[in-house]
């Protein structure tokens, strides 16, 4: 049998075996030189073409972007060298993800270092598998053209997709560097509002190590071994008669933290569709309420506060609660008899007394533990 491994980039690095020529701007054509007889056609395309993938090259043959011979192939089939491929070159969905898209942006606040941004729920931050346009990342590039000079287009930390609030993108290398190191050094202050199924009874700390779920990959959860370390302090903001209004300060930055917290501790986000119950008893008017919040949970992230890179003076930003949680709060509170007169978020907070920072000191956080895995 003839030897088909081309491991050596001797066996096919003589130029006058093969033809190598463009026809078009998104089009290349080949001959099969005759020491690359015998190999897949897959493989023998990843040595032809080394700028392209093995992977991405497997999937242009499967969609028929690979002619041999005027035929379409399989990526198993065997060269016998002499073969004429034709190439249709593809952009990636990685290469097509960075693009300008306009879109419409609550820009909390900007300046030639920062920008921050109020996202809506159901709005992707970074390209993905399944979600290559319409996202933050695309309308950001639309909105600030020189953030395509920035790494990730100067986006720091996330949010998921179906949580709302507040993030901050940076404009310039320096200021990339100096939030990302806050972020490390857990410096950066973020705040979160959320309805929390069933009556939250005490504030405290949630300290555990969250990994991908065992069962379930696509999720996360709180893990005994493998996973990382996870703090979300949780204080409690109003009662009602089957849920709470709580606020939750991130010690730490995990993926889905404060969703895989707040079940861990028996009292998962309303609407929740990953980690939620939503079963969850209650009144007709509130299930309607938490229905009608769709995909999305009831979690804003609702105030953030960094040391600003270049001024080097701590600065803080409020976004107020969208419109779908305030309604379910809304419901909650007539529900529960309380004063329904109060017309906005900012009348909540002069009642509540939960928009001062020095409620988050950290010799308060250790009062009770909602729960600590061991």
């Amino acid at each position: 049998m003839q030897n088909t491994s081309f491991d050596n980039e001797s066996d096919y690095s003589d130029d006058s075996d093969f033809v190598s020529a463009p026809e078009t701007e998104n089009c290349i054509c080949l001959t099969v030189p005759p020491k690359l007889a015998g190999g897949r056609l897959d493989a023998v395309l990843a040595k032809l073409l080394p700028d392209y993938s093995r992977s991405r090259l497997t999937s242009w043959i499967r969609e028929g972007a690979v002619i041999v011979n005027d035929k379409p192939s399989q990526p198993k089939d065997k060269m016998i060298g002499g073969e004429h491929i034709r190439v249709s070159i593809r952009p990636s969905a990685e290469y097509s993800a960075f693009a300008p898209e306009p879109m419409a942006l609550d820009i909390v606040y900007e300046d030639d270092t920062v920008i921050v941004v109020n996202k809506p729920a159901g709005l992707v931050v970074h390209p993905a598998a399944g979600n290559w346009t319409g996202t933050l990342l695309n309308g950001l590039l639309a909105h600030c053209p020189e953030l395509s000079q920035i790494p990730r287009a100067g986006i720091v930390h996330r949010l998921d997709k179906e949580t709302s609030g507040l993030m901050v993108v940076a404009k310039t290398l320096p200021a990339q560097n100096s939030l990302v190191q806050q972020l490390q050094e857990r410096t950066v202050k973020r705040i979160y509002r959320a309805v929390a199924n069933g009556i939250v009874p005490f504030d405290g700390k949630i300290e555990t190590q969250i990994g991908r779920d065992p069962h379930n990959r696509l999720k996360m959860a709180v893990v005994k071994f493998g996973g990382k370390p996870a703090v979300t302090h949780v204080k409690v903001l109003e009662r009602y008669l089957a849920h709470s209004y709580i606020e939750c300060s991130l010690e730490t930055g995990r993926t889905h933290q404060i969703r895989v917290h707040m079940r861990e501790a028996n009292h998962p986000l309303a609407a929740d569709p990953v980690y939620g119950n939503l079963r969850h008893p209650c009144s007709e008017p509130v299930k309607e309420a938490v229905k009608s919040l769709g995909a999305r949970q009831a979690l804003h992230a609702y105030r953030l506060s960094f040391v600003h890179p270049e001024s080097g003076e701590t600065v803080s930003f409020e976004a107020p609660i969208p419109n779908d949680i305030y309604h379910l709060l809304s419901v909650l509170r007539l529900e529960a008899g309380l004063d329904s007169s109060l017309d906005n978020e900012e009348e909540w907070q002069d009642k509540l007394g939960a928009d001062d920072d020095d409620d988050w000191n950290e010799d308060d956080y250790d009062v009770e533990v909602v729960y600590v895995r061991e």
